[in-house]
């Protein structure tokens, strides 16, 4: 059995349970869904359709791409239902031969008008969209990463770690001067290496920007790399997996500025150091938030997240009252601490973390550089 038909069959046991019978996941434009990947392989625009019968259909743009990514029971070209997701929709109930009466599962991203047609166009079923159906199952499961996932992110990471390594030896040589300089270099040599592109448009921000969590633009032909604090977040895409690390450049700090990186590496370290399992997220957030506050600074963001398929998936690892995953093992997460000032700049320092039986696994190995 394939890693995808096993991602597969612990959803068909949850649909037995919820006496749902077929479930639409849909992966285009403005409806992105990366669970399609997940459970089918297939890299691009479709719709995957799951029966409770255990079995998968697949309506991709490009059957082509299909036949050569996807793993699934049938795959039908998605100009047989005239390029429309309803057609596809009532096709697919008469291609797994649903009782009427049957139970057919939306996505809950789905807007009040598009539900009606679809409830319009499967006429006779029990369509349901609800925030806490097999979307929020699948999303649960896609935050433990089976052995295939955990091989992917290992390499991806050892590109990452090759890539930060040039990034220190070129910014530091004179080569990489500006912002985009680094943008452009990280796009080439993570490609050279095997990986689809950047998980996420590159962040860098020399001195006089790095004050922003997220610079805007994310990168410009401003100097990068001088005196003050530069910060770079970028992730590698291998596999469809991408990482997400920050690294600061520290270029003869002063004495300010030198405290925002010593009480950043400080609380990187405590986030760290609680990491483990069993853990609520939350406590380590919330440790770190505390840190900060003995020394009257305010982190404006969460400590961490999941990573995966997408840049920002689950466990949640933030100081909110809604927060309640808990650290268990095959969990791939950040730890981003960051601190950022109007006049002195901003720095952060992330990780990508694999928590396992033993404890945590550091996967990159980003850092504050002083130059």
């Amino acid at each position: 059995m394939s890693v995808y038909a096993k991602r597969r069959e612990k959803l068909y046991d949850w649909m037995a349970r919820e006496s749902i019978a077929l479930v639409i996941f849909e992966d285009a434009e403005k409806r992105r869904d990366a669970s399609v990947r997940w459970l089918s392989g297939h890299p691009h625009d479709a719709m995957l359709f799951l029966s409770v019968e255990q079995k998968s259909l697949l309506v991709p743009w490009d059957i082509n791409q299909a036949k050569l990514f996807a793993d699934v029971d049938l795959a039908v070209p998605y100009s047989e239902f005239s390029r429309h997701p309803l057609m596809a929709a009532a096709g697919a109930a008469e291609q797994f031969r649903l009782p009427k009466g049957s139970k057919v599962e939306i996505s809950p991203a789905t807007s009040y008008p598009s539900f009606l047609k679809y409830v319009e166009a499967l006429d006779g079923f029990d369509v349901i969209c609800r925030e806490r159906g097999i979307w929020a199952e699948t999303e649960r499961l896609r935050a433990f990463k089976d052995e295939e996932e955990i091989g992917i992110y290992r390499k991806a990471a050892e590109i990452t770690n090759t890539v930060i390594d040039l990034l220190e030896k070129h910014v530091r040589s004179g080569k990489i001067k500006t912002e985009a300089d680094a943008a452009v270099f990280i796009e080439i040599e993570g490609r050279k290496r095997g990986c689809e592109g950047t998980g996420f448009e590159t962040l860098a921000a020399g001195p006089e920007r790095s004050f922003g969590i997220h610079a805007f633009p994310p990168y410009t032909g401003a100097p990068f790399g001088g005196k003050g604090l530069s910060i770079l977040d970028f992730g590698l895409k291998f596999a469809g997996y991408t990482t997400d690390v920050t690294l600061t450049f520290a270029n003869s700090p002063a004495a300010a500025q030198e405290r925002l990186l010593a009480l950043t590496e400080r609380a990187y370290r405590l986030g760290l150091s609680m990491t483990e399992n069993g853990r609520p997220a939350r406590e380590i957030a919330a440790a770190v938030d505390a840190l900060f506050g003995k020394s009257k600074k305010t982190m404006p963001h969460g400590l961490g997240h999941g990573i995966g398929l997408e840049e920002h998936e689950n466990p949640q690892v933030r100081n909110r009252d809604d927060n309640e995953w808990i650290l268990e093992p095959g969990m791939i997460f950040t730890l981003e601490p960051g601190l950022y000032d109007p006049v002195h700049g901003g720095c952060r320092l992330e990780n990508d973390i694999l928590l396992t039986e033993s404890g945590p696994e550091i996967l990159t190995k980003a850092r504050i550089i002083r130059l």
